[in-house]
């Protein structure tokens, strides 16, 4: 949309982005991502103007991607072949949600996107030398900041017309009969368009009209298409079949949607989850009528301040977007139920 607004949690002086190692089904390895060693309060650059040249373009692999070292030598972003996803050095920020966690997540992590995928040579390009300085200066929200304009706490945001594109979300309605405790106790299948309200119109001319039941709702897979698609820019359609963008469901965005699948579906827990960086989507089975199938999905958010890998969405027991524990710790490592239910990852 295109719209500023200053990031909900203020900056803090700690940074711990890439400082620790993860451990996924009992292997540690360290980051695949680069390390990115500025980002303090006012970010890698201080208060100082973001230079315009001077960078040097650094190729890595696994996967195949472009790490971007300012003048002085510092890690300033990272750029993955086949991705329109940049993650970018700003100031560092913390996220929290003490109704459901005492989990603190503080990173110098900026996630936005490019105008198309990255390939190897689109340094020399006009566009990204002009785009690289702008992005870096940026402080309007990135995804990170737009995906905690719907959590606890998060103030409603309008438009001029009064249309309201950001507060607080819900998960959707209740289901008459169902326990609280239950994953079935609040019913999925609230779309972001459900949670705006209004009426939306896909490319391919499907049109969608909001239940007004679902008035402010939105479930797992609509979560990421409200904040990548709605907000960020990103193209959706409307279906789950093949097409532009960000499809339905979450099974739908982890095997169709396009960008970079970063780790494959094996019908088990993977083993290895170094090659997640901030921004990516995770995917989960976790076993609510569908066990054999990608039935979840979330924002991966990077390390906790105990080096837990943590993720963020929406779910029923939260009753909203959520990086909490209720009904499950929201990390990526140990014995917790989405742990064992980690399936794939996808980097947009």
């Amino acid at each position: 949309m295109g719209i500023d607004r200053t990031p909900r949690r203020g900056p803090s002086r700690r940074q711990v982005l890439g400082a620790v190692g993860l451990a996924a089904a009992g292997a540690v390895g360290g980051y695949a991502w680069d390390r990115l060693l500025g980002g303090g309060p006012g970010g890698p650059f201080g208060d100082g103007p973001v230079p315009t040249s001077g960078y040097r373009f650094e190729r890595r692999h696994a996967p195949a991607r472009t790490v971007v070292h300012a003048p002085d030598g510092q890690v300033v972003a990272t750029l993955t072949d086949g991705a329109r996803t940049a993650l970018l050095v700003g100031p560092t920020r913390t996220w929290d949600e003490p109704r459901t966690t005492s989990a603190v997540v503080r990173s110098n992590a900026w996630v936005r996107l490019m105008p198309g995928a990255w390939r190897a040579g689109k340094e020399q390009s006009p566009w990204f030398r002009e785009w690289l300085p702008k992005a870096l200066a940026d402080r309007s929200p990135d995804a990170i900041g737009v995906a905690f304009e719907y959590g606890d706490g998060a103030h409603d945001h309008r438009t001029a017309s009064g249309l309201r594109y950001a507060g607080k979300a819900h998960f959707g309605p209740r289901v008459p009969g169902r326990s609280p405790t239950s994953f079935h106790y609040l019913d999925e299948q609230s779309d972001f368009y459900d949670y705006l309200g209004t009426p939306w119109t896909f490319p391919d001319g499907t049109r969608r009209y909001p239940q007004q039941a679902r008035y402010g709702d939105v479930d797992c897979s609509g979560f990421m298409r409200l904040v990548w698609g709605y907000r960020m820019g990103y193209p959706m359609h409307a279906s789950n079949a093949p097409g532009i963008g960000l499809p339905r469901r979450a099974y739908a965005i982890a095997t169709r949607a396009p960008g970079v699948l970063l780790i494959e579906d094996s019908g088990r827990r993977p083993t290895d989850i170094s090659p997640l960086q901030p921004g990516d989507l995770v995917f989960f089975s976790i076993d609510i009528g569908r066990p054999h199938g990608i039935d979840h999905c979330g924002m991966y958010l990077g390390p906790d301040e105990e080096g837990h890998p943590r993720f963020y969405s929406s779910r029923s027991r939260a009753n909203g977007p959520t990086m909490g524990d209720l009904a499950g710790r929201a990390t990526l490592d140990g014995d917790g139920f989405y742990a064992q239910g980690l399936r794939m990852a996808r980097r947009l």
